[in-house]
């Protein structure tokens, strides 16, 4: 995935409510270098959406470089979004209890060495173990890249900060493609990843210098038991399936499937004693509408980290563009939805969120039936772009209600924790759809588009359930059940 899926504007947007601001000190002062401040966070955020988007681009040159297989394609992406999924949480946690400047920092000096270390890989296997770095380190500098914003403003500048520094995240997540298809057109795909390396020390400078030491606020421990019971069972469940689609359903794949379902009821069960100390409360699922929430955000955000992976890997593969042409072939998608999602949202606030969690994601799915139109002979302007905007125009109209109906749907006490697992839930819908696309990965020529074209009417049934789930478990006005309330 989610990152994994650590997708590009629609995550700058769904993060900007992250667990990490609910959990900042109120009433602090306003720092001294504001705009470096800003600067720094934004410079921090854009190491993950960068690399995430560019290393998409990427993957048919990296194939080839390694000779690898679907499998092994499918681990470039998920090696990196397993870690972030499982750990996004206990990175915001640990930044609460060991300080957020020092987290930021830890984090941006590992994600820049991992870089360095995926740049110079010799072989696939060594790639993955720096790409899975990369994810541990993102879930790390991600949230507290936030968490140092809520706690360095306040009023209207806080709005104005987490403002600035979404969008410049979309931005990074859009220039991101292009930038990377024209690196590796222009040399090769290691690259990319070095783009990370002045982006990482600039923004160590920036933060030992600008940014102030936070006093740490959270008393209790890290729900380390929790932490590494979801990484395993995301882990061995990711295995099972990328092994299964990419190559075959062996005894042993559904071994180590159930496996990793026994481990997702130990979480469960770790959760459950744990209560609200927990890094996901159990308390939240007694909202209907959270449950709601929950699954349509996994189902929407599933298809398009699927469509991310899928849709430049099958323009360069199938259609012949060069790296930066897919690359800027995606560019549709965060600009209409960054023009297009302040509507939405306003929109939100009048009619409440139900409404466009349930049209947008059945515009989604309109906009994946439109991909069945791409084909060898079909150009840009007739079969790519009417689909982007399409689906760039389902996304605007959920992203921002989305985020609004996450915190209606629980009480003012879960309100951090509630945001954040639905961030993090957003990149294992990434994640688990990149693990089930390996047929697709493994076709070439018309069966390549074929494959494809199977791929994007089930993304297109994958949304419409969504929005069923919207229709019948969300309620008008997102009210928390009443056991919350208590």
């Amino acid at each position: 995935m989610r990152a994994y899926i650590d997708l590009q504007i629609s995550n700058a947007l769904h993060i900007s409510c992250d667990a990490a601001t609910a959990r900042t000190t109120a009433g602090t002062r306003s720092p001294t270098y504001p705009h470096l401040v800003i600067a720094t966070t934004i410079l921090a955020l854009s190491l993950a959406f960068i690399d995430g988007s560019v290393v998409n681009v990427g993957l048919p040159a990296i194939g080839r470089s390694f000779h690898a297989d679907a499998t092994g394609l499918q681990w470039v992406v998920n090696a990196y979004l397993l870690p972030l999924s499982a750990l996004l949480l206990l990175g915001g946690a640990a930044g609460d209890r060991y300080g957020r400047r020092r987290l930021l920092i830890a984090g941006v000096l590992l994600f820049g060495l991992a870089s360095l270390a995926c740049a110079a890989a010799p072989t696939l296997v060594l790639l993955l173990i720096a790409r899975f770095v990369q994810g541990a380190s993102a879930a790390m500098l991600m949230p507290n890249s936030l968490a140092i914003l809520g706690q360095s403003f306040f009023g209207e500048a806080k709005g104005r900060a987490i403002g600035i520094w979404a969008a410049a995240g979309a931005a990074a997540g859009a220039i991101g493609p292009v930038l990377g298809g024209w690196l590796i057109d222009a040399g090769s795909w290691r690259f990319v990843f070095l783009i990370n390396v002045p982006l990482s020390l600039a923004t160590i400078a920036l933060a030992s210098r600008y940014i102030d030491r936070d006093v740490n606020d959270a008393a209790a421990g890290l729900d380390w038991l929790g932490g590494a019971l979801v990484t395993a069972a995301l882990g061995l469940s990711t295995w099972a399936l990328t092994e299964g689609s990419g190559r075959s359903w062996s005894p042993a794949t559904f071994v180590v499937l159930g496996t990793g379902l026994i481990f997702s009821l130990l979480f469960l069960s770790a959760e459950r004693r744990l209560g609200d100390r927990a890094m996901m409360p159990l308390s939240l699922f007694g909202s209907a509408s959270f449950v709601g929430l929950t699954l349509l955000t996994l189902l929407l955000y599933g298809a398009l980290g699927g469509f991310f992976v899928l849709m430049p890997y099958v323009l360069i593969q199938a259609d012949g563009y060069a790296a930066t042409q897919a690359g800027a072939a995606l560019l549709p998608l965060p600009l209409v939805i960054a023009v297009t999602s302040p509507a939405a949202g306003a929109l939100a606030a009048k009619v409440g969120p139900r409404s466009l969690l349930i049209g947008g994601p059945l515009i989604v799915a309109a906009g994946c039936m439109l991909l069945l139109r791409i084909g060898s002979d079909t150009s840009y302007w007739l079969g790519v772009f009417p689909a982007m905007v399409v689906i760039a125009l389902g996304m605007a109209g959920a992203v921002a209600p989305l985020t609004t109906a996450v915190l209606m749907s629980v009480d003012s006490r879960h309100t951090g924790a509630a945001s954040g697992l639905n961030s993090a839930v957003a990149r294992t819908g990434g994640l688990v759809a990149t693990a089930l696309i390996g047929p697709v990965i493994a076709s070439s020529g018309p069966a390549l588009l074929s494959a494809f074209g199977i791929a994007a009417a089930m993304g297109a049934v994958i949304c419409s359930v969504a929005a069923a789930i919207a229709a019948m478990l969300i309620r008008p006005g997102g009210k928390t059940q009443p056991s919350l309330e208590r």
